[in-house]
């Protein structure tokens, strides 16, 4: 656990909202909250941290971990009779508490789309990944880049392209997704067939270390990673692009109020302040996609939709009901 007291300097941001005095008051006499996340930590949650105790002078204490260790530790605690988290956060983290129930039904008040928001209101999204490839620019010439699907069959691509296969997130399982939306069953498993034919290294770790490997120029061609990653390390110098291969899969990352926290008030007030147009400009900031309207990705290409590229939403409830569906036939096809 890590308490950040420390402000952030030189902001000059525009809230979307004013939160309610009176919870703010209750939230400052609380006077912390703690948040377990999947974000990066000095990406986003320490500068929204930061943030935050400047303007309320409250503290947030937060811990980082992955969907499933957030899970578990958040069952383990309240099993325990110790609910320690205010705030969780990740793709799909609140519905397994949700089903343990240990997710209070609550949302901010917010300007966001539809989609954005758990219609039963267990959940409300933060922020946006677009699974894309991406390519390494020193090795392959922007242009000759592979830019659909039926493009990855070409014979030069064969051993030449990588993605993730971890068990618990597979980019293939993504790929296996976009292409059953796009083409239909009959004519999906038909591709399969042919891209199984490519050799396509299957990289047992992070989406992010096979965008690395690209970087280091292992591979040429990596499937399914976050193009708003390949945008950050693009940034800083990388021989690196992202690749928008319609349809591309779009998942939400979302926060969750926990049932029975212990800074109820603290955990409301920066759980708006991190959805509103303070919070998704520091997102934008840290190189994330943010998902108010009123706030554009620092490169806006990046964001699916009308003017860049074409994607499928999924859902938290949405990706897990579809994910047993596509592992079972990348299994078939690519293990």
């Amino acid at each position: 656990m890590v308490r950040i007291t420390l402000a952030l300097i030189g902001l000059t941001l525009t809230p979307a909202f004013a939160a309610d005095q009176a919870l703010i008051d209750a939230a400052k006499r609380e006077g912390t909250v703690t948040w377990y996340t999947t974000s990066i930590i000095d990406q986003f949650v320490r500068p929204a941290s930061d943030a935050f105790y400047k303007k309320h002078g409250i503290r947030v204490e937060f811990s980082r971990g992955s969907n499933a260790q957030i899970e578990l530790r958040v069952i383990n605690e309240a099993r325990a009779g110790r609910m320690l988290a205010d705030l969780v956060d990740g793709t799909q983290t609140s519905l397994v508490l949700r089903r343990e129930g240990y997710i209070e039904k609550w949302l901010p008040p917010n300007a966001l789309a539809p989609r954005y928001v758990d219609p039963e209101g267990h959940w409300i999204a933060t922020n946006e990944y677009a699974l894309t490839p991406g390519f390494n620019t020193d090795l392959v010439p922007r242009g000759s880049e592979p830019r659909t699907f039926g493009d990855l069959l070409s014979p030069r691509w064969k051993g030449k392209m990588a993605w993730n296969v971890s068990p618990a997130a597979s980019a293939g399982q993504g790929l296996v997704g976009a292409v059953l939306a796009e083409m239909g069953e009959v004519k999906a498993h038909l591709y399969f067939a042919e891209l199984a034919k490519q050799n396509i290294a299957g990289l047992k770790t992070s989406a992010r270390q096979v965008l690395d490997q690209a970087i280091a120029g292992e591979f040429p061609i990596v499937l399914q990673i976050f193009n708003n990653h390949t945008a950050i390390s693009r940034a800083r110098g990388a021989p690196i692009d992202w690749i928008a291969m319609e349809p591309a899969i779009a998942v939400m990352h979302v926060m969750s109020l926990t049932k029975g926290g212990p800074h109820p008030n603290a955990a409301r007030l920066f759980f708006e302040f991190v959805i509103s147009d303070e919070g998704q400009q520091i997102m934008a900031q840290a190189g994330e996609i943010p998902v108010s309207s009123n706030v554009p990705p620092g490169d806006p290409g990046l964001r699916p939709g009308p003017g860049t590229f074409r994607s499928i939403y999924f859902t938290p409830e949405q990706l897990a009901a579809s994910t047993p569906v596509w592992s079972r036939i990348f299994d078939e096809y690519f293990r």
